[in-house]
């Protein structure tokens, strides 16, 4: 069975709608032949007993009004008593007792035990009359029936030559019109494989499956240039970015073995080092963006953002000289529904990007409020410019794109903010500080139905 079944899988649409059409044809038409025959056959018999009828009514009443028996009886015409003894003279017929009380209930009867199938049925109807002195008389009318057998078995043999050839032209009428009605999905096929990017398969007036199925694959392709175009960009970009510390590296090993010399080679090794660990958190920038531009976040748990956010400001004090971070937060505990190592990562970078430009102070603040929470970071640096606060969340790109080698960072850290943040429903922008320098601001949806924002191409 489950042979049969892999075997009905790998078959056509084509094949396996004409094959059923063709089975029910063939099993209904069956049926109805079945029917048919046997409706023949009654129909004959009733035919029989209407004429039957006749003659034993017409017999019945002569013997009611006196007739002798033996006179009336004779051919197809009996007369016999209730107990089946014959009255009319003649050889008793060959009816058992369950058929005389048949035929005297007025039920008709087949009868083939006296002459043999081979010789054709008999067919017996009778009547129960009384004679003139109130005797009761069985009065039996007999008719062979010729040709019986040969009809019903000549109509047998041509309703069932009926359904299979029906049948047979139902499936090839089904194979043809799906055939026909799969020639548009074909065409429709033979477009989508040879698209060009960009381009659209063609979607018909009528408002039928097919334009169903043209705008859904139309869909699917809008889907398919968008991430094409995303992945074209975004590898682009990180191979622009990846070329300079690369390219830094490959000069420095080069210069180191040119000039041998101990403190030059000392001095060319910390730079390399320094690229190396630049280029390190590069690729892990882009790692972390591409997963989270795909939307393959962890799965979200309770995370108590107060507590998180103090240790994410304890580190970044830890790190040695420069301005402090500051936390202003509620007595109470916030709690969102997020990854913990994506807000640990959120928080770092927010934390790193404002104690690069900042000149003294960072202040990190959280207001939660009835549906969300919201975490500013403040810093007191240059600033931004209005051009660039639409900008500064898009990958690779910089406020200042033509700063020294080895400063400021890669253009990835704001970029794993905001997907980080709009992948879990919320929200973030740039604005201006009232310290004078940037204000980044997020909004993180509290606990409840979360609706994640569109992936922001």
């Amino acid at each position: 069975m489950r042979q049969l079944r892999a075997w009905w899988a790998r078959r056509t649409l084509q094949f396996r709608t004409s094959a059923v059409a063709t089975l029910v044809a063939l099993v209904g038409l069956g049926v109805l032949a079945h029917i048919s025959v046997g409706l023949i056959g009654w129909l004959l018999i009733e035919s029989v007993d209407t004429e039957l009828r006749s003659k034993v009514d017409t017999t019945a009443r002569q013997v009611a009004s006196g007739a002798a028996p033996n006179r009336l009886a004779g051919g197809e015409i009996r007369i016999l008593d209730t107990a089946g003894a014959p009255v009319d003279g003649l050889s008793p017929p060959e009816l058992t007792s369950w058929e005389v009380s048949a035929l005297k209930s007025g039920e008709g009867l087949l009868d083939t035990s006296s002459y043999g199938v081979d010789q054709g049925l008999y067919r017996w109807v009778g009547i129960v009359v009384p004679d003139p002195v109130g005797s009761p008389r069985l009065v039996l009318g007999a008719a062979h029936l010729v040709g019986h057998g040969d009809a019903l078995r000549t109509a047998g043999r041509a309703l069932t030559l009926g359904p299979i050839l029906a049948a047979g032209a139902v499936g090839i009428a089904t194979w043809l019109v799906v055939r026909r009605s799969l020639r548009p999905v074909e065409r429709m096929r033979l477009a989508a494989m040879s698209l060009p990017e960009g381009h659209r398969l063609p979607v018909s007036d009528a408002d039928d499956e097919l334009r169903a199925l043209a705008v859904a694959l139309n869909e699917m392709l809008a889907r398919r240039d968008g991430d094409t175009e995303w992945l074209r960009r975004f590898t682009g970009d990180a191979a622009h970015e990846l070329r300079n510390p690369v390219a830094s590296i490959r000069a420095q090993a080069e210069v180191a073995v040119v000039h041998p010399d101990p403190e030059l080679a000392h001095e060319t090794l910390q730079d390399i080092a320094a690229e190396a660990r630049r280029l390190s958190d590069l690729v892990d920038g882009l790692l972390a963006l591409a997963r989270a531009e795909s939307g393959s976040q962890p799965q979200h748990q309770p995370i108590e953002l107060v507590s998180a956010v103090r240790a994410a400001a304890d580190r970044a004090n830890l790190r040695g000289a420069g301005p402090r971070v500051r936390v202003t937060a509620p007595t109470g505990t916030v709690v969102i529904l997020a990854g913990e190592a994506e807000v640990g990562r959120v928080l770092d970078n927010l934390i790193t990007n404002a104690l690069r430009y900042a000149r003294a102070l960072v202040r990190v603040s959280l207001l939660p409020a009835a549906e969300s929470v919201r975490l500013v970071v403040d810093d007191d640096g240059p600033g931004i410019p209005a051009a660039h606060r639409s900008l500064v969340f898009d990958r690779f790109h910089r406020v200042q794109p033509d700063r020294a080698r080895g400063t400021g960072g890669s253009g990835l850290g704001l970029a794993l903010v905001a997907e980080a943040v709009r992948g879990r429903g919320g929200s973030v922008q740039a604005t201006e500080s009232p310290e004078g320098g940037a204000r980044i601001e997020i909004r993180w949806p509290l606990p409840g139905p979360l609706r994640p924002a569109p992936r922001q191409q």
